[in-house]
Order: structure tokens, then sequence, then C-alpha cells
């Protein structure tokens, strides 16, 4: 199956670094959590991870192989993307939407074939959007545009997947069905995510960032404390087990009160 591994990956813009020496690995199967405060550096480091843009050093591997030795085509083939944003023209349904996944399967001109059909149909199912298949894309609501733009990505059949915030616009139903699809996938995943919880329950390793650097990674139990959640996010919090599964639990109890409060309250 697949691995991404990268090593030294820095990244700037009119000199200011936006992403510093990182380094990280997605075993083959695992989903991998990255978490971090707005602006700490996940888009940019998903976007590097994907070859949308290229690092100032630092490389990216693919199994054994470098991302930029592999062809776009034949990255297509095993990578997908599922970003925030996405636009499309418009008039544009929804399957034609999932069709964009069969691309890299297909010469310029071919029309689908019945096996590209009988996938697109899979990817439909999985996400739950069969019976709004031939919707305009633009009537559909945010959550839903989500599972539609995870359904093209399925309708690759990557071996790895890169997900920027998912489950942003879904309700708490359709958040658990995503990241309970992935977990049984068997693909190589990397989510970017702002639920720590959701990313306790469902990631197997997570990597915590800020201001563009690795803070501390591993796995969620090892990594989720009170003393990190309060340095990287300003936050009290509580940590225990939920009771019915066993999962790590994080009860935000209130905004950590800064030094530089504490100090001006002892003058």
């Amino acid at each position: 199956m697949g691995r991404i591994t990268a090593t030294e990956l820095s990244w700037s813009i009119k000199g200011h670094r936006l992403l510093d020496h990182i380094d990280l690995a997605a075993d083959d199967g695992k989903t991998v959590g990255l978490l971090g405060p707005n602006g700490s550096g996940k888009s940019s480091l998903l976007r590097l991870l994907a070859g949308l843009r290229r690092p100032d050093s630092g490389t990216v591997r693919y199994g054994d192989t470098s991302l930029h030795a592999l062809g776009r085509r034949v990255l297509a083939r095993r990578l997908a993307v599922v970003e925030q944003d996405v636009t499309a023209h418009n008039h544009v349904s929804v399957r034609q939407i999932v069709e964009l996944g069969r691309t890299p399967f297909r010469g310029r001109f071919d029309a689908l074939t019945k096996d590209d059909q009988r996938i697109i149909d899979a990817a439909l199912e999985r996400v739950d959007m069969t019976d709004k298949q031939h919707q305009n894309w633009h009537t559909l609501s945010g959550g839903e545009k989500q599972r539609v733009q995870l359904a093209r990505a399925l309708a690759q059949e990557p071996k790895e997947i890169l997900l920027d915030e998912p489950t942003n616009h879904l309700d708490i139903r359709h958040q658990l069905e995503l990241l309970d699809l992935l977990r049984t996938l068997g693909l190589t995943c990397i989510v970017a995510l702002h639920d720590l919880n959701l990313a306790a329950r469902y990631c197997h390793h997570i990597v915590i960032l800020d201001h563009g650097r690795v803070v501390v990674a591993g796995a969620p139990d090892a990594v989720l404390t009170t003393e990190l959640i309060e340095s990287i996010y300003g936050v009290n919090a509580l940590i225990d087990r939920e009771s019915a599964s066993g999962a790590l639990r994080i009860t935000y109890l209130a905004a950590a009160t800064s030094r530089t409060a504490e100090a001006e309250a002892r003058t």
C-alpha cells in the first residue's frame, strides 16, 4: 500500500518562514492527524505533501520514491486530496464531480467504462449521496459538498489520501461517519483536524504543529496532555476516558491565564 514521509521540510513566502524543518511519517494504512492552532501550518504542510507547492528544502516520499520523481499522472493514480474550499463550474452535477476522480485512469477523450461507473456508484453510496447524484453542485449545503469531494477522492481508488479539515460544515453524525469510513478504508491518511477529541478517537498517530514547527508527535495518549493543551491552545483542560468506548476525552475548562496577566495581577 502506501507510506508518506517528509524529511527536513521547510517553506517560505517572501522571506517569511511558514514551515521549518518538518519531519513526518504516515505508515501504511494508518491515520495521522495534523493538529495545531489556526496559522500553525497544517494546510501549508498538506499542500507540500500533495506537490501543490515546492518546498525550499527537504523531501517528500511516497513509498520509496521522491514526490518530484513521480509524474503527475502517476501521483494522481495513487494520491487523493480533499481540500477545504473547492469551486466548481455552474450547472455541474454531483455525479459529474465524482466522475473527476476517474480522470487519471482515462484518455483525454475516453468515455467512462462500466468499471468506472461501478466505482463512481460505490463512492457515492459510501458517502450517502446516491440520492442527490443528479442534483446541481451549487444547491448543496457545505457539508454535502464536503461529502461529494470525499466521494471524488474515493473514486480515484487511492493508496494515500490527504484531507484538510474534512469535518468542517458536517453535522455530528456525518463527522463520525466520515472518520469511521476513513478508518475502514485501509488507506494511508493524513488529516488536518481542529477537534482534539476526534483526533484522539480516530487517529493512530498525531503531529502537533505550532508556528510552522512540529512541537511533538506520537500516539494520542502520549501527546495529548493537559500541559500541551495549555501551552499550545491556551486552555485549561481535564483529560480522562469515555466510559463507553474507553477513548481519550478532553474537556475544556477555561481559557488559561496568560503569564502576562498573572504578572500584572501581582503588581
